[in-house]
């Protein structure tokens, strides 16, 4: 096998996108590996016989291969060190650089927009330290609250921001929804969709200084760069678990991290935006997300509902033209 130069190997630029749209904390060595040996075992069995966590596993093995011609046939003919090299110091490397970078650039970003334009805020919430973030400040305080719990009232805050009541990551926060206004009848409503994330969306994808004005045509930055001109799911649940580390006090990022509960968070949103049975909520929440992202992208305009005219009328033509092929 020839030697593959960490800088020149396009894997690391890669990896990058595909930590931030397909799949991010994940331990690529182990994908790579796992991957290799389910299509060893699928030749004797189906899909279905894995548990859910090796099919979602799977499934990421498979985009990673289609969205990067080549690979596995690189990965069957390398040897383990080979596995572990491309796993570890190319897209993995990639996805972990693309992850610090983003987390970086937002923590003081995402300060600026959360303070009221013209307001002091007391205390005073620094753009430079995440001492005073968390439960530990009123405006960082409300929107981390758990959507289940009231901010407002004395006691849950105390508890909060004490530790008495610990909060982990499929607790959902009040900033993934608009106006922070949640809704328990439908939890649907305004789920994000909201003015925070979509900033924060543009500041990853189409360049920072896109949040200020409207987006063009033309997009910059890393989607301009990937080809990328559709939000994924996974893109989405990747911005969210950013933001919500950058309302955080933790002042290191990791997976792993019991306090922030990063991974259990990202893969609980993740969950909802890849469940067949929302599939309905999930393609209008796209739609919604692409006239904000990219506005001129096919991806951005919404399919006729169901039984509606249009579609009906659409519907008859196709099967007027379906019947005229047969005959």
């Amino acid at each position: 096998m020839p030697e593959f130069s960490l800088k020149s190997d396009p894997l690391v630029s890669h990896g990058r996108h595909f930590g931030r749209t397909v799949f991010t904390l994940c331990n690529y060595p182990s994908l790579l590996t796992n991957g290799i040996l389910c299509l060893e075992q699928l030749e004797d069995a189906t899909l279905e016989d894995f548990c859910a966590e090796e099919r979602r596993e799977h499934r990421v093995f498979e985009k990673l291969l289609d969205s990067y011609p080549g690979l596995l046939e690189r990965l069957r003919e390398g040897s383990e060190e080979e596995i572990l090299h491309v796993g570890e110091l190319n897209i993995g490397k990639g996805a972990s650089a693309a992850r610090g970078e983003d987390t970086k650039l937002l923590k003081p970003v995402v300060i600026d927009w959360i303070v009221p334009a013209g307001e002091v805020v007391l205390p005073p919430l620094p753009r430079n330290s995440k001492i005073n973030c968390s439960f530990n400040h009123p405006l960082t305080g409300r929107l981390l609250c758990p959507t289940e719990l009231d901010w407002d009232d004395e006691e849950t805050k105390q508890h909060l921001q004490s530790g008495v009541i610990s909060v982990s990551g499929d607790q959902w926060p009040l900033f993934l929804y608009a106006n922070e206004a949640y809704d328990p009848e439908d939890p649907w409503n305004g789920l994000l969709r909201t003015c925070l994330l979509i900033n924060a969306f543009r500041h990853i994808f189409t360049s920072p200084s896109s949040v200020d004005r409207e987006p063009k045509a033309t997009r910059a930055g890393n989607a301009h760069l990937h080809g990328m001109t559709a939000v994924t799911g996974a893109s989405i649940a990747y911005v969210m678990t950013q933001v919500r580390f950058a309302l955080c006090s933790s002042s290191v990022f990791s997976r792993t991290d019991t306090a922030t509960n990063s991974e259990t968070f990202y893969h609980s949103l993740l969950d909802l935006l890849e469940d067949p049975d929302e599939q309905g909520e999930v393609t209008d929440l796209l739609v919604w997300w692409n006239r904000q992202i990219f506005p001129t992208s096919s991806a951005a305009k919404r399919t006729p509902k169901t039984n509606s005219a249009l579609s009906k009328i659409r519907q008859k033509c196709a099967t007027a033209l379906a019947a005229a092929s047969i005959s």
